[in-house]
């Protein structure tokens, strides 16, 4: 039906690879170049130029999260537990942005955010996660998150987000 091939090499007692093709015919779009309104013209400040953690213990979201807010960094740090995000958060003071997962190995994401603003307000924590429940919003702010984005992550909504605390006259970057 959609033009495709299939196919199959199997060996006995060692099994089988099954092999497919779908034909795929990407369409370009061009999106209209929009200048940022936040931004007053002349100002030096910018959203390309921040230290971010990425806290997350699952390889696909990280990868992701990752390709996303590469654009905003000028360095970027990943842990896989919330301990491990609380020792980052030590060792590098000038941290602009956490997107921390909320349910990870160790300790979670709202205990790790608890102990980070114990020795850094500075940092804007996102909290992100995937059991997106009645509550889990306040929970996160109440821990001492920023703000909340539920997995799967949209790019628009965390662009949104990031450029809600990074815009023009928010923390200094440069």
């Amino acid at each position: 039906m959609l033009s495709g091939k299939i196919s199959v090499v199997s060996e006995p007692e060692v099994g089988s690879v099954f092999y497919f093709t779908i034909p795929y015919n990407p369409k370009l779009v061009q999106k209209p170049v929009i200048a940022n309104p936040d931004v007053e013209e002349g100002s030096t400040t910018s959203i390309f130029n921040l230290k971010i953690l990425i806290a997350e213990d699952d390889i696909a979201s990280e990868i992701l999260i990752s390709r996303e807010v590469k654009k905003y960094c000028r360095e970027l740090l990943k842990v896989k537990t919330g301990l491990a995000a609380v020792d980052a958060c030590r060792n590098n003071p000038d941290i602009d942005l956490i997107l921390m997962d909320i349910k990870m190995p160790k300790m979670d994401g709202y205990e790790a955010t608890m102990e980070i603003r114990k020795f850094n307000n500075k940092a804007v924590i996102i909290a992100q996660t995937a059991f997106a429940l009645p509550g889990d919003r306040q929970k996160s702010i109440d821990a001492g998150c920023d703000d909340y984005i539920s997995k799967p992550i949209n790019n628009t909504a965390l662009e949104k987000l990031i450029s809600k605390y990074f815009k023009a006259g928010i923390n200094t970057l440069i």
